[in-house]
């Protein structure tokens, strides 16, 4: 397939946004019912202009199956300004164009339909920390964008990036949720410990009813705070192999689902 890009940043780029497809299809974000429905985007590094996004119009249209070929490139207004020829841009593909242009901060933009977050935004609950992963996103309320349909107008993907604000991730109303980040492990992530905790509430709802158990505010802001590898008992260590990275669940996926593409 030619490209209008061939440089070696593009190459990565577009192996990113795939690899990061087919890890939320890994996780369970995109599958079943649901195998087609979502996409991770990235801006490009030395054009933020433009993003590489999972796109449409392929023959097989799920996330697991994505390949670096398969992305598309679009720009600040949602057009489709390269990919595969048989390809378009995704359907909502404003959420990502208009969340870059209010944010410029946002390097990544990831979109799909998590099973219990969706519930729970459908039961109009508010999501409270219930396991340390990912307490803090949902320490305090999260903006709601209160429509089920899809984004496909420049008018409410405006709307959804001016509810999302500053915040990190956004939720879809019965619909889905967005989630932002410096990268592509930075907004996955952040999608994969929402639906977590999702999960959590759902079954604390189910348990004890809307008032459910929850961890307490100030034990969240606790683990906010603590950082274990700056103990003075780790220095030694730390001073040879630097602050750990924490990457391996990352690492761990993008080896699995990048296995012979």
């Amino acid at each position: 397939m030619s490209r209008l890009w061939t440089s070696s940043e593009m190459e990565e780029t577009l192996f990113k946004v795939a690899v990061a497809n087919r890890i939320l299809a890994e996780i369970g974000l995109g599958a079943g019912v649901r195998a087609s429905l979502g996409h991770a985007s990235l801006r490009l590094p030395s054009d933020p202009t433009k993003f590489v996004v999972k796109g449409r119009g392929y023959y097989i249209d799920v996330m697991s199956r994505m390949r670096p070929e398969d992305m598309v490139v679009c720009n600040m207004e949602g057009e489709w300004i390269d990919g595969p020829p048989e390809s378009m841009q995704p359907g909502e593909v404003k959420m990502h164009s208009c969340i870059y242009n209010a944010r410029p901060d946002v390097m990544s933009v990831v979109h799909v339909h998590p099973k219990y977050t969706v519930i729970m935004s459908s039961l109009k609950q508010t999501l409270v920390p219930m396991v340390q992963e990912g307490a803090a996103l949902v320490l305090n309320p999260l903006p709601v964008y209160p429509k089920a349909k899809v984004v496909t107008t420049e008018e409410e993907g405006v709307e959804v990036a001016r509810l999302l604000g500053q915040h990190k991730l956004i939720i879809l109303q019965g619909h889905g949720a967005a989630t932002t980040g410096v990268d592509l492990q930075d907004s996955c992530m952040a999608m994969i410990n929402l639906e977590h905790q999702a999960e959590m509430n759902y079954y604390g709802y189910l348990a004890e009813g809307v008032q459910h158990s929850r961890i307490p505010a100030e034990n969240v802001e606790a683990m906010i705070r603590h950082q274990s590898f700056t103990q003075p008992h780790f220095k030694a260590r730390t001073d040879v192999t630097g602050m750990p990275k924490n990457t391996g669940i990352w690492a761990y996926y993008t080896q699995l689902v990048s296995e012979g593409m």
